[in-house]
């Protein structure tokens, strides 16, 4: 059954290793499973294919809003009914997509987490037939995650109104304590995990500390074939890095959150289609493009987790060929990712004036906002209140951590529009003014279901197969809407503000303390396993990547820059041995002046220094050089 609805949708014959094991587990034993999957492991087919397979709604929790619409625009391209209830939609929009629900017209609704506890959802909730509870990216249940959200506590609510349907958690990335906290936060009912290995042996980790990263870029990525992803923490570096690439005849692009969506769209598919070879990108760019042909992921900056940099690393090699995940950084990167701590935790002071500052902002007295959502631009709010833009949007994150509010940064949404009149009233509105006559029927006749749903639209489409100006469109909708006949929403680029909870009274205002110094301690925690990855050189990269997910007693990968290097120093190395001590009986060198003479990795070098170091052969001078110790 489960084989023949993969077939029929997605085309392949068979399943992924343990994707029908989960299912199973969920939909025949009904059993609340957790699936921890590594990146491009298939994580939504485990939750699609089961709620295709019977009758009713698939509800799933999802925290990112990009990846909801794509989702949900993937199924529709496979006629799958499907919608989403995110933050900047109407009222009226999440009450017709609830009654869609309700009557069966949809099966699957996603939602973000701070939807769940909604007076307007959770009334609707018992009218919906629900066949399954998916929760992606579950891990951002869990404090001690890296992404944690405390709207997803609201889950274990939920569940209430739905006593006898199976939860489905899944996650790419979680540590032994989070999978824990996950079931006991979910309220399974018994612990029930199902884990892939996160070892990757296609996928060869290697870290090279560096002063010269373009150089060592364009090394890279003039010597290594296929497609690639550079992963860089600000979007002007994107732009400049890119630059750099193209200016080396090498063909790049820059991916970033503020571009339009038709520019996002484009890059996508130009990257994906292999005319553009290398992408260079925030992290905005990855979630939910599979392409599998990617060749090499290289960071320049050090991402604040070891589960951020494995999940980007991961959307190398998904076609399980050889991939190489690359992390270039120097002494500055670690001291500022180590500064970081207070960038991102500021003073309790400093949240509590960012939230009054936000209130007034919106005119919220005291006592009422709660679940109103605002237009939101972070720069021109920090520029009105003389707040450090950086200081703000951690403030708005901790603030979201506590419950307080949802910051959704910048995303796009198309223009709606939806019939207000049935058909009856709107025949006698065409009679009546016979002027918008030929419009309402080209706009029922191209878009179906505007009766009853909110319907994405493209003015400027409307106007190139009308042979007439997207002006004169605008103009039609507007009047349209005026009329009442219709509601039209126009298309709109912005961030959002969504207060959970009514505006609190100065004297009320917490910021838990022991949440507060929890979370940072786990920050800080997280920041050190980064560091200990690329300073440690006494241990394989893959068997540390795999130890922080409770991978214990994994071999060797034989592959990563440490086994590289002592592969070389076991080996009959001696020609290498004896090129550097003769280099050195000429001149005193540094470790990296050797490097380039001898063109060899620095990792190798490093080891053989050592080693000579050890057998007294050679000495550091006070000048940090290398000479032989006569």
């Amino acid at each position: 059954m489960y084989k023949a609805v993969l077939k029929k949708y997605w085309g392949y014959p068979d399943f992924r290793p343990m994707q029908e094991d989960i299912i199973r587990s969920v939909a025949e034993d009904g059993k609340d499973t957790l699936g921890l999957l590594p990146t491009g492991g298939g994580k939504s087919i485990i939750f699609q294919v089961p709620a295709l397979a019977k009758d009713g709604v698939c509800l799933v929790v999802s925290p990112l809003i990009a990846l909801m619409k794509d989702q949900v625009e993937n199924l529709k391209r496979q006629n799958i009914a499907a919608a989403a209830i995110y933050s900047g939609m109407t009222k009226d929009e999440i009450l017709i997509t609830l009654e869609n629900a309700a009557k069966g017209k949809l099966k699957f609704v996603y939602l973000s987490p701070e939807r769940l506890g909604t007076e307007l959802f959770l009334k609707k909730l018992p009218e919906i037939n629900v066949n399954l509870l998916a929760i992606d990216e579950a891990h951002c249940i869990s404090q001690w995650g890296y992404d944690f959200r405390p709207s997803y506590l609201k889950i274990a609510e939920v569940r209430k109104f739905l006593p006898n349907i199976p939860i489905l958690a899944l996650t790419a990335t979680a540590t032994p304590v989070v999978v824990d906290d996950i079931q006991e936060k979910l309220e399974f009912k018994e612990k029930n995990p199902f884990k892939k290995s996160f070892e990757r042996k296609n996928v060869v980790y290697i870290v090279r500390k560096t002063n010269d990263k373009f150089g060592q870029l364009l090394k890279l990525t003039q010597n290594i074939g296929g497609t690639g992803v550079v992963y860089v923490r600000s979007r002007k570096l994107t732009e400049k890095v890119a630059a750099f690439l193209k200016s080396h005849n090498i063909s790049a692009d820059f991916y970033h959150a503020g571009l339009t969506p038709k520019e996002k769209d484009k890059k996508q598919d130009n990257w994906k289609n292999n005319i553009t070879r290398i992408i260079v990108s925030t992290n905005a760019f990855g979630m939910g493009i599979d392409k599998p042909d990617v060749r090499f992921v290289i960071h320049i900056d050090l991402a604040d987790s070891l589960e951020a940099y494995f999940q980007e690393a991961g959307r190398g090699g998904r076609d399980l060929k050889d991939a190489y995940a690359f992390l270039l950084f120097n002494d500055e990167d670690v001291s500022n990712l180590q500064n970081s701590v207070q960038k991102s935790f500021p003073e309790k002071h400093v949240i509590f004036s960012v939230y009054e500052a936000l209130c007034n902002y919106f005119q919220i007295p005291v006592g009422s906002g709660k679940e109103q959502t605002f237009d939101f631009v972070l720069s021109k709010f920090a520029q009105t209140f003389d707040f450090n833009a950086l200081e703000v949007y951690n403030s708005l994150r901790f603030l979201q951590k506590e419950g307080y509010l949802e910051y959704t940064e910048e995303i796009f949404i198309k223009s709606r529009v939806h019939f207000k009149m049935d058909r009856e009233e709107l025949y006698k509105f065409q009679v009546e003014h016979p002027r918008f006559d030929a419009f309402i029927k080209f706009l029922l006749r191209s878009y179906p279901g505007l009766f009853s749903n909110y319907i994405n639209i493209d003015e400027y489409w409307i106007a190139r197969s009308a042979k007439t100006e997207p002006k004169f469109i605008y103009a039609f909708l507007d009047k349209l809407a005026e009329h009442n006949v219709i509601d039209y929403l126009p298309q709109k680029i912005t961030p959002y503000i969504t207060f959970l909870q009514e505006r609190i009274h100065p004297k009320s205002f917490t910021i838990s303390e022991k949440n507060y110094d929890f979370l940072k301690e786990n920050y800080i925690k997280r920041i050190d396993a980064v560091v200990n990855y690329v300073q440690n050189t006494n241990k394989c990269r893959s068997q540390i990547l795999l130890e922080y997910f409770g991978e214990f007693g994994a071999p060797e990968c034989g592959r990563c820059d440490y086994c590289h290097a002592k592969k070389a120093l076991q080996d009959d190395n001696s020609n290498y041995l004896n090129d550097i001590v003769n280099l050195l009986k000429i001149n005193e060198l540094t470790v990296k002046q050797i490097c380039e003479k001898l063109s060899l990795d620095e990792q190798i070098v490093k080891n053989i220094i050592k080693k000579l170091i050890d057998n007294k052969q050679i000495i550091v001078t006070s000048n940090r050089t290398l000479k032989i110790n006569l």
